[in-house]
């Protein structure tokens, strides 16, 4: 009998594990694809540094004379970095600024290998020599300035609504008044909207998951926080959700990490420069973030340095 209960036990647990691996293939089979062509081409096609260009840099120069980009960097961030094990490249925003960046120095969009990072490890691996650079959706804040370098930004995420794809109430920030709005607790996202939507009736999960799930279930009228985590929400669930309105609140600026007072900072805030005045900045935009989101309407690039 217990043996009977023991494999009851197991093939429920197996069914349910199932059931949720499932469910996340079909979730990710409707994500928005990447037009992987046109970001291909992009990252290609970028332009390539003269000799006098590089020379004038030591970190452009030590970076030329290796021969690689060595890149702290992520696999797995949907939209700005993610790795296709169709053909083993690596997509997105910040993947393709890195991209461009190898081809700008080294002439081969290619010639990068990336480092695994994640919040705890940025700023070592930098003063460890272990990079050249990290390309991770990093925060500049005046702590992490104290120990590393930064480059831009290049990329300024601020707060977003997300509403049922169904939804035709809400329309920006100001339709949250009277609202049930789900935020993450510990974020910045409870203090914001007690300033832009002091009319809310806000409700703090504990996670994007569990604050997603109370949107698609129908037990908040909307979802605030970090524009880039709910461009992320919409391309996976693409008949579920959608974005409402402009984003909103302070600028979170994302940065290139470099070595302490290195002289990349100026190289690599001169290529940003370069990109944004081309409309390289806003073609990968278009390629990696608003045409898997249906936004049309490309943001202002951020001032540099």
């Amino acid at each position: 009998m217990k043996n009977t209960m023991k494999l009851v036990a197991l093939l429920l647990v197996a069914a349910l594990a199932l059931f949720t691996m499932s469910a996340a293939v079909a979730e990710e089979a409707g994500a928005v694809p990447l037009d992987k062509e046109a970001f291909d081409a992009l990252v290609n096609g970028g332009d390539v540094a003269d000799d006098a260009t590089i020379a004038a840099s030591a970190w452009a120069t030590a970076v030329k004379e290796r021969g690689t980009l060595r890149v702290g960097g992520v696999r797995t961030a949907f939209l700005f970095s993610q790795l296709d094990e169709t053909d083993d490249s690596i997509r997105g925003f910040d993947a393709g600024l890195y991209q461009l960046l190898a081809k700008y120095i080294l002439g081969d969009a290619s010639a990068y290998e990336i480092t695994q990072v994640d919040s705890s490890t940025r700023e070592s691996v930098l003063q460890s020599d272990q990079v050249d650079a990290v390309f991770a959706t990093y925060s500049i804040t005046p702590a992490r300035q104290e120990v590393i370098s930064f480059a831009g930004p290049y990329y300024t995420s601020r707060q977003a609504i997300l509403v049922a794809a169904s939804n035709e109430d809400i329309a920006g920030v100001d339709d949250l008044a009277g609202k049930n709005v789900a935020t993450q607790a510990g974020s910045t996202g409870p203090s914001i909207l007690a300033e832009y939507a002091p009319e809310a009736n806000v409700q703090e999960f504990s996670s994007d998951t569990e604050a997603c799930e109370a949107l698609k279930l129908g037990r908040v009228d909307a979802y605030v926080t970090d524009g880039t985590l709910q461009m992320s929400s919409v391309i996976k669930n693409p008949d579920a959700f959608k974005l409402a309105g402009p984003e909103f609140g302070p600028d979170d600026n994302y940065g290139i990490g470099l070595p302490k007072d290195s002289d990349g900072v100026a190289f690599v805030n001169a290529f940003l420069q370069k990109l944004i005045d081309d409309g390289t900045w806003e073609q990968l935009w278009h390629i990696t973030l608003g045409d898997r989101t249906g936004v049309a309407e490309a943001p202002a690039a951020p001032t540099i340095g």
